[in-house]
């Protein structure tokens, strides 16, 4: 835990061989890395030799104190009682990390990276699960799951900086370790993290490469130029290619403009899909009716799965704290009211995107909506004929371009980490060089699974069952360990009974993927994508 000084004192006090090494900043221990200032911009604190070490003891007590001594540094986080100011030392590792390198990030900046990490194509496929749930259930599930992890985002939102120590915790791991301890933070959040950076970058890829074959399709299908299509590997090493050179912007704070023109697309596209579908029409035959099983267990299963289909179209809650470490923090000035500002405008229009789409597809095409794909599918499906082509292939790149773009903020975690070992063991920042050798090698190796293992999807409901918790439980657990809410007080009821209730939702969804798995089988074919 950082050192915490008074305000009255001219200098940190210094211990004896506080300064026996020759140099001062040393890469801190394993996971500590992780541990924020409250501000980082100012300059890194140079190495003092030993020799110097009598001439700064010397001048400190040389110097009388003065209670009008202001220290050249930002003010953290302090008490409520605000009893004494107090200062953090400054991390040099935070500067040399692509998430907290640039703190001047601003409620904008909050809203353009969670809107564009917040809608997906994953979002796409709500309709399949009213098919299921039906109307009534379909939309009660779909709110209460809208309300759940908007709840859970504020309290990681306003459990990102501490109040009595003045510590900034700028990744999902490391308040989950500071809380519960570095070994349970391995355990229980390390999979699941690494799991929605890199396991979402690899469905980009997927998405965004067979989109592009699309878009080539519709645009010159008629003029000619489709005698030597590329196969799907090679779409996917055209997107992968477009999404590594964008990848090399430096930070976080760097890609707004990047997240903004992937939340402007998000919005666009889910927007026509859900205007072309009602505008079109209900199709012949359409049913409402929720799908039946054979046997109680299939039905049991089907009703799990439509509830994982809820779950897993909200998402982004591992980079809230992430997002939230590129912003000024004051005492006066805190962080999570910038941030708070900005997911609250950010939801408010995925709620707009969200809510129409499900119910708008659910509407047009009921039992009828294709299961693969969900809206995406349905769209060329039944419209391709009857739609402009403008439209439809207005449409594919939006899906591109908001592919390419959700790469980059999901990647950015994935980047941070590995840059972040080479920084412990070296005590200094990646030379430019390094970071972009890094940065390729984890593109390419995304793109290296999306065509070694085609069949990863087929365990998205499995592994997607073990990072529910990240964004439904584990927030309710961190806020009743940290804030220790008054025992069974409404928060205290609230927290637990939530946690409780997204440790089981993870449990079944994870049953529910072994049982889809194992009913349905997977056909495995290496090096073969579809």
């Amino acid at each position: 835990m950082d050192e915490l000084v008074e305000e009255s004192s001219p200098m940190p006090p210094i211990r004896p061989g506080m300064y026996s090494g020759a140099n001062v900043v040393s890469a801190p221990p394993m996971q500590t890395q992780y541990n924020s200032p409250s501000l980082s911009r100012k300059p890194l604190l140079n190495p003092i030799e030993t020799a110097s070490n009598t001439a700064i003891v010397n001048a400190n007590k040389a110097t009388p104190k003065s209670s009008h001594h202001t220290p050249n540094f930002f003010t953290p986080l302090g008490s409520p009682i605000r009893k004494a100011i107090q200062l953090t030392k400054l991390d040099p590792q935070d500067a040399w990390l692509p998430i907290t390198e640039s703190r001047n990030g601003n409620a904008y900046y909050a809203a353009f990276h969670t809107l564009c990490s917040g809608i997906g194509i994953q979002a796409l496929i709500l309709p399949v699960a009213f098919t299921i749930l039906g109307w009534t259930w379909g939309i009660i599930s779909l709110t209460v799951a809208f309300v759940w992890q908007l709840y859970t985002l504020w309290l990681l939102v306003k459990l990102h900086e501490s109040t009595e120590n003045g510590m900034r915790y700028s990744r999902y791991l490391q308040l989950f370790s500071a809380t519960f301890g570095e070994k349970r933070g391995k355990i229980f959040t390390l999979f699941p993290i690494m799991y929605l950076s890199g396991g979402t970058c690899v469905a980009l890829i997927i998405v965004g490469g067979s989109t592009m074959k699309l878009f080539y399709q519709i645009v010159c299908g008629g003029h000619g130029c489709t005698a030597k299509p590329l196969t799907n590997v090679e779409w996917y090493l055209v997107f992968t290619c477009a999404a590594v050179v964008l990848s090399q912007l430096p930070n976080l704070n760097s890609i707004a403009g990047v997240s903004l023109i992937g939340a402007v697309t998000a919005i666009g596209y889910c927007t026509i899909m859900w205007l072309v579908s009602v505008t079109e029409g209900r199709l012949d035959g359409v049913s409402y009716n929720p799908v039946k099983e054979n046997d109680n267990m299939a039905m049991i299963f089907s009703v799990l799965n439509a509830l994982g289909i809820m779950a897993f179209a909200f998402r982004g809650h591992n980079l809230t704290l992430e997002i939230q470490a590129t912003m000024p923090s004051t005492e006066k000035n805190p962080s999570h009211v910038p941030m708070w500002v900005g997911v609250k405008v950010a939801y408010a229009i995925i709620a707009m995107c969200l809510f129409p789409l499900a119910i708008g597809g659910y509407w047009a095409y009921g039992h009828k909506i294709p299961v693969n794909g969900g809206m995406l599918t349905a769209i060329y499906q039944y419209h391709g004929r009857d739609t402009s082509q403008f439209v439809l292939a207005l449409t594919s790149l939006l899906v591109i371009i908001n592919a390419v773009s959700s790469f980059q903020i999901y990647g950015m975690p994935m980047f941070d980490d590995m840059e972040s070992k080479y920084t412990k063991r070296k005590n200094k920042p990646c030379p430019w060089w390094l970071r972009s050798g890094f940065r390729a090698m984890f593109g390419f190796g995304c793109f290296f699974i999306a065509v070694a293992i085609p069949f990863l999807g087929s365990f998205a409901g499995l592994i997607g069952g073990i990072a529910v918790p990240v964004t439904f439980a584990y927030p309710c657990f961190m806020w009743l360990k940290i804030k220790k809410p008054k025992k069974y007080g409404i928060m205290w009821w609230l927290n637990w009974g939530l946690g409780l209730s997204g440790m089981i939702l993870s449990v079944v969804l994870i049953a529910a993927g072994l049982y889809v798995v194992i009913d349905t089988g997977i056909e495995v074919s290496f090096f073969k994508p579809h």
